[in-house]
């Protein structure tokens, strides 16, 4: 059975500190920044970016070239390429505010624009974990596996406990096939805060490529009553009850999986496969047909695990 492709876990936005050093930050800043984070709430991601871009713009003065080039307290000053003056960029607040809209960004299918954001983030924070767990996020979702590695790294070493660096890892590991490191970081993120579902059903996929399906039935399960609507968790449960010859388990969890994410190929395809075994293969075609359309690529799969399921319908073994 192919190993399904493992989801990111949630990023949270960063909320703006209260009080800073040196220059405060202009209220009209802060109030586009709590915009912002309500916008993204709702879905307006749109507005998120403008009341972000707004922050940034409020937050930062120009201070006529003086001490260009120089970081005192919670500033830091920039050489600006276009003009004489510089721009000085009021810190922590608006590299909070450039990592939150890197994030709404990445939200939005903008890998370029998100990475951007956060080099910017970086460049005037280099200490902000949560930036380069962003970006990390950003440079995977572009292929470029080795520079999200690196900045997992360098949140782990800025902040020994950040559990959802160690799940992102985890799940890069097992992209890059190092199943080893996959599973200490998942098991570490899992042992840092308990309460977090995403690596559970991460390394319940881990369980499941190596064929231990006791171990990956708790995990979907635990990550089930954590998150009760995660598609992915459901399959993964459904994938480990056919395993385990369960197919009655199984059909409810691929059918569960589907109403939660219609657009789930492999919920369709061992659904398929389930309804063949059991001998209905009308059901069958049905989702062969939904499988194919979103994934086409799986057309000459079909052919073969269809014929593997009616052999061993007719002599009586289990569907493996």
């Amino acid at each position: 059975m192919r190993r399904c492709a493992i989801l990111l876990g949630i990023i949270s936005l960063l909320f703006p500190l209260t009080a800073y050093a040196q220059a405060p930050t202009p209220e009209a800043a802060r109030n586009h920044f709590k915009n912002a984070l309500k916008k993204t709430d709702t879905g307006d991601l749109d507005g998120a970016i403008e009341d972000y871009t707004r922050a940034i713009t409020l937050s930062s003065r120009f201070d006529g070239g003086k001490n260009v080039g120089t970081r005192s307290g919670n500033s830091f000053t920039a050489n600006n390429d276009n003009a004489s003056e510089g721009v000085t960029i009021i810190d922590p607040f608006t590299a909070n505010a450039y990592s939150n809209r890197g994030l709404v960004r990445y939200k939005k299918g903008d890998n370029a624009g998100a990475i951007e954001d956060f080099n910017q983030a970086i460049r005037f924070r280099p200490g902000l974990a949560a930036a380069y767990l962003n970006r990390a996020a950003a440079l995977r979702a572009n292929g470029d596996l080795q520079g999200a590695l690196k900045d997992l790294d360098r949140a782990i070493a800025l902040k020994k406990d950040y559990f959802e660096a160690y799940s992102n890892r985890g799940s890069l590991h097992l992209d890059l096939g190092d199943a080893k490191s996959a599973l200490t970081d998942l098991d570490r993120s899992i042992e840092i805060n308990q309460r977090i579902p995403e690596p559970y059903y991460q390394r319940g996929y881990l369980h499941l490529a190596t064929k231990d399906f006791d171990k990956a039935l708790a995990d979907f399960e635990r990550a089930i009553e954590l998150a009760p609507d995660m598609a992915w968790a459901h399959q993964g449960r459904g994938t480990t009850h056919m395993y385990k010859g369960k197919m009655l388990q199984a059909i409810d969890d691929f059918t569960r999986t589907i109403e939660l994410n219609p657009e789930m190929p492999w919920a369709y395809f061992n659904r398929g496969l389930i309804w063949v075994f059991l001998g209905d293969e009308v059901k069958a075609d049905k989702d062969f047909v939904a499988c194919l359309k979103l994934k086409p690529d799986l057309k000459a799969e079909v052919g073969p695990r269809v014929e593997m399921a009616r052999h061993l319908r007719r002599i009586g073994k289990p569907l493996l």
